[in-house]
């Protein structure tokens, strides 16, 4: 349990920051909002591949990793947004 949490956490601080490079441009978002956005995405993402079964596999878990990532994107492009359209 203890060694989920932390590599939830590594995992994602790693993803949230790949997906803050992947987005062009430049997004007005902290260091701690970005590493609390993968966090969440990681943990979102472990869930969902656990649940379409993909989560353990032999080796490194690519699959569950890309969907990380794209989770990952994804709420970085909305807080982006959203603090955006609050700022107005």
């Amino acid at each position: 349990m203890i060694g989920s949490i932390v590599s939830a956490i590594v995992i994602g601080a790693i993803v949230g920051a790949l997906a803050r490079l992947l987005i062009p441009g430049r997004q007005k978002l902290s260091i701690g909002m970005t590493l609390s956005v993968g966090i969440v995405a990681a943990l979102v993402g472990t869930l969902i591949a656990g649940l379409l079964g993909f989560a353990n596999t032999p080796g490194i878990d690519w699959w569950e990793h890309l969907l990380q990532l794209v989770l990952a994107v994804a709420a970085v492009l909305v807080v982006v947004q959203m603090r955006a359209n609050k700022a107005r």
